[in-house]
């Protein structure tokens, strides 16, 4: 299991203090085009990553890219949810946002992680829920309160997707309490800049729910080009649930 872990999650994590240090304002004392530097950076390993990985993931990584370029501009430039530090959207986004979506999977799919798939659920879930009551309490963060809310009562009925999106919303928490750490990006006080009533951590906590929308939106494009081998896949797997022990 730990070995999982070292080839997906921690592999991720560093990747995400490393790329988005490159546009921080520390990285900027340093040197002027971090963010130029960043694009590079994570453009090159999407590639690479693209090269090795099925066709199948190919595609869904291109869908990611798709997606998360619309996303940016509704959410931060459209909706003014988040603001980035030079007020754009970074180049180095888009793959990023492509980069966790196929970590979190090969994540989920690693066979010592579906062998404990129980106890790993329990643990980041109790994670989570401890972050989510930090925020709340100490940040006054009921806008990402009501996110995760929305994520748990989501997933209390999906158990063939809970540790996907358990992993998603941890590997989410970390990259916004890194990227609002180095100043790459703020939240405002307040959901969406204007709603008073739902104030929020910068970051608040539950922002992975929009990333669901990332993952819905890569297997509805997924099926929709390749309609018969999903519905084959369906009629296999019902097959599996309903056969008789």
């Amino acid at each position: 299991m730990l070995k999982a872990f070292l080839k997906t999650l921690i592999p991720l994590f560093l990747l995400i203090a490393g790329g988005v240090y490159l546009d921080s304002v520390f990285f900027l004392d340093q040197f002027n085009h971090g963010q130029e530097v960043a694009t590079f950076s994570l453009w090159a390993i999407f590639f690479t990553l693209f090269y090795f990985l099925p066709s199948r993931y190919k595609e869904q990584m291109f869908y990611a890219v798709l997606i998360g370029v619309a996303g940016e501009y509704l959410f931060s430039l459209g909706l003014k949810m988040y603001q980035y530090r030079l007020e754009n959207i970074p180049h180095y986004i888009p793959p990023g946002h492509a980069i966790i979506y196929i970590a979190a999977v090969y994540f989920n799919k690693n066979t010592a992680i579906k062998l404990h798939q129980k106890l790993i659920e329990k643990i980041f879930l109790a994670i989570i829920i401890v972050f989510w009551t930090y925020f709340l309490l100490f940040k006054n963060d009921v806008f990402g309160f009501l996110l995760t809310a929305v994520v748990l009562y989501i997933l209390h009925n999906k158990p063939r997707e809970r540790l996907f999106y358990y992993t998603m919303y941890l590997v989410v928490a970390y990259l916004e309490l890194v990227g609002t750490f180095y100043k790459c990006w703020e939240w405002p006080p307040y959901a969406f800049r204007f709603i008073e009533f739902l104030p929020s951590a910068n970051p608040p906590s539950g922002i992975s729910l929009f990333y669901f929308g990332l993952d819905l939106g890569c297997l509805w494009l997924y099926k929709k080009r390749h309609t018969v081998a999903w519905n084959r896949m369906k009629k296999v797997r019902y097959i599996k649930l309903t056969k008789p022990l």
